[in-house]
């Protein structure tokens, strides 16, 4: 058996190694990361401690992207909310200088659904973690609270992408269609042209001003 058979946090198997999957964080640095719109890592509101990539409850950092674009991929992460707490996870993100990230790219929504007001905003649940924020609810919403870790995983393949939560496909939709399309004019999003319509873009981790952790973040292009 290979001693690397299992992996460590913010570690990647043999098996993982040989499958082309990449670290996007190794719990020690943040080289694979830069502030959105900013050639460098954000000097305050980010913190790399204890094996994890954190946005501080005091923010001010802004939203940090990957230094790399990414088209077809399959990304994996843990998040862990504190109480209360709000954030995201973007894909495919353009980068514009006059416009937040969340204009330009879809969003894998990180919360606290427990205590946090945004839980009951929105449509049929579409602001509670796992879902496509405010445009598509996370089926079956199966969060653990704040405090507990939770496993997401993204499969962006071509106009198909799916949203994994703690091991479960919470929703799945296809990009480019009339329904899209339709779905967007009838959203917050609709001024806004840009919102996914990119092949290919950064993955964004957002500063919402309140804590939350990541780890075991890795990718695998396909």
């Amino acid at each position: 058996m290979s001693l690397n058979s299992q992996a460590q946090h913010n570690e990647l198997t043999d098996a993982e190694k040989s499958e082309g999957w990449i670290l996007l964080f190794d719990g020690e640095s943040a080289e694979h990361w830069r502030g959105y719109n900013s050639p460098n890592f954000p000097e305050k509101g980010w913190m790399v401690e204890d094996g994890m990539l954190s946005v501080r409850s005091s923010g001010g950092g802004g939203d940090i992207i990957t230094r790399h674009k990414y088209r077809n991929f399959i990304l994996k992460l843990d998040w862990r909310a504190a109480e209360g707490a709000n954030g995201g996870i973007f894909y495919r993100a353009m980068e514009q200088p006059d416009q937040p990230i969340y204009w330009s790219a879809p969003e894998v929504q990180i919360l606290d659904n427990e205590n946090h007001p945004d839980a009951e905003r929105g449509e049929n649940g579409n602001r509670k973690a796992g879902s496509l924020y405010d445009l598509i609810p996370a089926k079956p919403q199966n969060a653990n609270p704040y405090g507990e870790w939770n496993s997401v995983k993204i499969v962006a393949d071509g106009s198909t992408v799916e949203h994994w939560q703690n091991g479960e496909k919470v929703l799945e939709y296809e990009l480019w269609t009339n329904d899209w399309y339709k779905m967007i004019r009838n959203s917050k999003f609709r001024e806004h042209p840009e919102f996914g319509d990119a092949r290919e873009g950064y993955i964004g981790l957002q500063d919402h001003g309140n804590l939350v952790n990541f780890r075991n973040i890795k990718i695998k292009e396909l």
